[in-house]
């Protein structure tokens, strides 16, 4: 989903690009208790065999005028879980991670659940 290949200016001289922000949305959602993976079954488990790169798969950045940063993720849940508290754990969990590492302020993280497992 982040194939738009935008880049953000962090520090005067760097750049990332939204796949390098989509991997860490999605490395920090897979980190929530009750999250079995995102959308495409990619777990935080899989991560070493198949690469962090697949983790951007799940995940759509998209920026506004004042460069700030909005972040769709689609989510498989953990029955028994409750939707709810997962969903603004995700949400938090996501924010601070970009937050922390890129410098890049967050509008919104929206989050669909793809599908529950048992």
């Amino acid at each position: 989903m982040a194939d738009s290949k935008n880049t953000f200016e962090i520090k005067e001289g760097v750049t990332i690009s939204d796949e390098v922000v989509a991997i860490v949305a999605g490395l920090a959602a897979t980190e929530v208790d009750g999250v079995e993976a995102l959308s495409g079954n990619i777990t935080n488990a899989a991560i070493p065999k198949t690469g962090a790169g697949k983790l951007s798969k799940g995940v759509k950045i998209s920026s506004d005028q004042d460069g700030l940063i909005s972040v769709k993720l689609s989510i498989t849940i953990r029955y028994g879980f409750e939707i709810p508290v997962i969903c603004a754990k995700v949400q938090e969990k996501v924010k601070n991670a970009i937050e922390n590492m890129t410098g890049i302020g967050v509008s919104a993280v929206d989050i669909r659940i793809a599908t529950v497992v048992m």
